[in-house]
């Protein structure tokens, strides 16, 4: 309970401690957005990293060298807990907004800092909003902002994965982006698992390799979805050996 106890007073207390940031940002932005994007994004990376810190969780990172540092991808993830936002935001090496269910945008200062970090809200209810949030994330991209989503459409918490929503990958045939695939393993092990006790477990990060959709067959193409899927699969099922050689260890 103590984990959870430190982890709540930092994110209450930075929310609440940002809010004169908030406003500095925005007298920046008026004559550097550039700067005032950088600027916020390094604060919120830095607050993640204390936040899993504080959980004690030993996290494995593998294949960061997959990620292109020079141009916008579209980072697509399962989605087991939410610290998946966490552990994968606070490696991203630029400007990244996430998708993020629309009723987190109703949560004051939070909702702020995530239009500021180009994170946008869908409704899964409705079809023509979903819609202009998928394009609004090829705008982005295009203006050279990565994306990441989890395609499963909620926080999975079962076994195995939900089939991924095709509809999510617009974003990268659209523009031509390359996806990068994220394998999280074990993510619900530092909460989810065991509400309200957050506790200090192994989790492991891979970055699969690439996948340049323009260079995929017709058939690929056609189900983008779950081609990376599959490519996240093999990741995870790869990852179980990874974590019983950590146990025995």
């Amino acid at each position: 309970m103590l984990r959870f106890l430190i982890v709540a007073v930092t994110v209450i207390g930075f929310l609440i401690l940002s809010i004169p940031v908030l406003l500095i940002e925005w007298i920046i932005g008026r004559f550097r957005p550039d700067l005032r994007d950088i600027s916020s994004l390094r604060i919120v990376q830095g607050v993640f990293r204390l936040i899993l810190w504080e959980t004690g969780a030993k996290i494995d990172v593998i294949g960061y060298e997959n990620v292109p540092k020079d141009q916008p991808v579209l980072y697509i993830g399962n989605h087991r807990s939410y610290f998946d936002v966490l552990l994968t935001y606070c490696r991203t090496p630029g400007l990244t907004g996430y998708v993020a269910k629309d009723s987190m945008e109703k949560i004051p200062l939070l909702s702020i800092w995530m239009k500021r970090l180009y994170c946008l809200f869908l409704n899964r209810e409705d079809i023509r909003q979903g819609l202009k949030t998928i394009l609004t994330g090829i705008d982005q991209i295009k203006n050279g902002i990565s994306m990441c989503i989890f395609p499963e459409g909620t926080r999975n918490k079962g076994e195995g994965m939900l089939p991924f929503k095709e509809g999510s990958m617009k974003m990268a045939e659209k523009t031509g982006c390359p996806i990068i695939p994220m394998a999280i393993t074990n993510s619900a092990g530092i909460f989810e698992d065991h509400i309200p006790f957050i506790r200090p477990v192994h989790v492991i990060l891979e970055y699969g390799t690439p996948i340049y959709p323009k260079e995929l067959s017709r058939e690929e193409k056609k189900f983008l979805g779950a081609y990376t899927q599959n490519r996240i699969a093999d990741m995870l099922n790869a990852h179980t050996g990874l974590l019983e050689d950590k146990k025995g260890a």
